[in-house]
C-alpha cells in the first residue's frame, strides 16, 4: 500500500528531485529543498518504512552545535529542543579493562564546551535519541505541501536521459525528476545500480547501545573510555539516565549479548564503574557490525550519493549524523543557488560543486575515526605511552583544546550557511 502527502501526489508524475531514502539525512533534505528553494520547487521522497511507524532504535546522537543551526532553520529544534542535552563537560581516559579504582582522566573539556556556532550560542554538542527525532522530522515532512511522500516504497530502478531521470518504483510507479538523490544507507542499491565503487573495510569489532538509569546525576558530562577491546562512549541524557555506545571484539560481544539482563549490566558496570550509583537498563540493547566505507564519487548523471550511502565512520566520535547534515547543508546551498540562476536541479557542474565541497571533508573525517580507532583499540604498552603522551600535551593547551571543541562543533573552516546559522 502507498501513502503520499502533497498536493496530488498520487498522479505525481514529475518532480524536481526525488530522495530515496526516510532516514535523518533524507527527511532533513527534503525539508531543507521544500522550505528554502524558490517557490514551485517539488520533491518527493520515497522510503520504504511507513512514515508513522514506531521507530525500535536503541541509539543516541550527539548533536553539533552547526547540526543545530539547521534543524533550527528548518523548524525542528524547537520541537526536540526539551529532550535535548547539553553536553556540559567531556572526559577521556585511557585505561586497561581491569584497572583499579576510577579511571584517570587524561583530557578533559569544560569551560571550552562553551561553543556555539552562528546565532546560537551555548553547548558545542547536544544528545538526543534517535527516536523522537526523527519523529520530528517526518512530522514536518508531512506538514509540508511542497513535499510528496511514497511509503513505503522504494526505487528499484532508474535509467538517465539528458533531460531527465526516470525511476521505477517497486510499486511500478514511475516519477521523472531532474535529480535523484540516493540517501538510501550504507549497504546503497541505488550506488550499487550507478557502478560507484567504495573503498571499505570492516572492523573486527560489533557496537552494543542501550541507554541506562543511574541514582545520581551526570551533570551533563561525556565520558569516552578507550579500551584495548575498543571505545566505550557514555553519552549523557535528559534525566539520571546514559546512552551507551560500545565497541567490543565480536566474539566478546556475542557472549555479552546472549547474557541475561543481570549478566549483561555486569559486563556493563565493569566499564562504567560506579561513580553514578547503580544501574538499570532503561532501554532495549542492540548490536550492529562496525565498518568504515568512502563512496569514489559522490555524484553519477543526474544523481548525488548523501549521508551513509556516501560515506559510514566509526562511531566513536559520534559524528556520522552530523556529517550526514553537513552533505544536507552543502546539497541545499548548491541547489537552492542553481535555482535561483534558473539551472536545473540535475545541472552535472553544480553536482561537481557539492561533490568537491563534501568529497575532501568526508574522507578526513572517515580517516580521522579510523586512526583513532587503530591507535587506542590495542594494549600496546608502547602504544599507550605514546597516546597518553599526546593527550596530555592537548590538555596543558587551552588554545588547543578550544581549537577542537570549535571544529567538532562545525565552526572551522568553510561550512555551508545553513550550519553557520545564515539565510541562504
Amino acid at each position: 500500500m502507498t501513502s503520499s502527502n502533497g498536493p496530488n501526489a498520487a498522479n505525481h508524475k514529475r518532480s524536481d528531485v526525488l530522495i530515496a531514502g526516510g532516514g535523518f539525512v533524507g527527511l532533513s533534505l527534503a525539508l531543507a529543498l521544500a522550505r528554502l528553494a524558490p517557490a514551485g520547487f517539488r520533491v518527493t521522497l520515497v522510503d520504504r518504512r511507513p512514515q508513522d511507524a514506531e521507530v525500535g532504535d536503541a541509539r543516541a546522537s550527539a548533536l553539533t552545535a552547526a547540526s543545530r543551526n539547521l534543524l533550527d532553520t528548518l523548524g525542528v529544534w524547537q520541537k526536540i529542543e526539551s529532550v535535548a542535552q547539553p553536553i556540559e563537560q567531556i572526559e577521556i581516559t585511557d585505561s586497561p579493562l581491569d584497572a583499579k579504582g576510577p579511571r584517570p582522566s587524561l583530557i578533559g573539556f569544560d569551560n571550552a564546551m562553551e561553543a556555539g556556532v552562528g546565532r546560537n550560542a551555548g553547548s558545542s554538542a547536544y544528545v538526543v535519541e534517535n527516536g523522537p527525532l526523527l519523529r520530528a522530522l517526518a512530522e514536518a515532512v508531512a506538514a509540508e505541501p511542497a513535499i510528496s511522500v511514497l511509503a513505503p516504497d522504494a526505487v528499484d530502478g532508474f535509467s538517465c536521459t539528458p533531460f531527465a531521470i526516470a525511476c521505477t518504483l517497486e510499486s511500478g510507479e514511475t516519477i521523472d525528476a531532474s535529480l535523484l538523490v540516493a540517501a538510501d544507507g550504507r549497504r546503497s542499491k541505488l550506488r550499487e545500480q550507478a557502478g560507484i565503487k567504495t573503498v571499505a573495510w570492516d572492523y573486527d569489532q560489533r557496537g552494543i547501545v542501550t541507554t541506562v538509569a543511574h541514582e545520581r546525576p551526570h551533570g551533563g558530562k561525556a565520558i569516552q573510555h578507550f579500551l584495548p577491546a575498543g571505545p566505550f562512549a557514555m553519552l549523557p541524557l535528559t534525566g539520571n539516565r546514559t546512552s551507551i555506545v560500545w565497541s567490543e571484539d565480536k566474539e566478546e560481544a556475542a557472549r555479552v549479548m546472549a547474557l541475561d539482563e543481570a549478566g549483561f549490566l555486569a559486563e556493563l558496570e565493569k566499564r562504567f564503574g560506579n561513580q553514578l550509583g547503580s544501574l538499570t537498563l532503561a532501554g532495549p540493547r542492540q548490536d550492529f557490525p562496525l565498518s568504515l566505507h568512502l563512496a569514489r564519487s559522490f555524484t553519477a548523471p543526474r544523481m548525488v550519493l548523501v549521508g551513509d550511502a556516501a560515506h559510514g565512520v566509526h562511531p566513536l566520535a559520534g559524528q556520522g549524523l552530523n556529517i550526514g547534515l553537513r552533505d544536507v547543508a552543502a546539497l541545499t546551498e548548491v541547489l537552492v543557488d542553481g535555482a535561483r540562476l534558473g539551472l536545473d536541479a540535475g545541472d552535472a557542474a553544480q553536482l561537481e560543486a557539492y561533490a568537491r565541497w563534501r568529497r575532501f571533508d568526508s574522507a578526513l573525517s572517515a580517516l580521522a575515526m579510523d586512526m583513532m580507532n587503530r591507535l587506542f583499540s590495542n594494549d600496546s604498552t608502547i602504544a599507550r605511552a605514546f597516546r597518553d603522551f599526546g593527550l596530555s600535551v592537548v590538555e596543558r593547551l587551552p588554545g588547543v583544546k578550544r581549537l577542537l571543541v570549535q571544529e567538532a562543533a562545525g565552526g572551522t573552516g568553510r561550512p555551508p550557511k545553513l550550519l553557520q546559522g545564515k539565510p541562504l
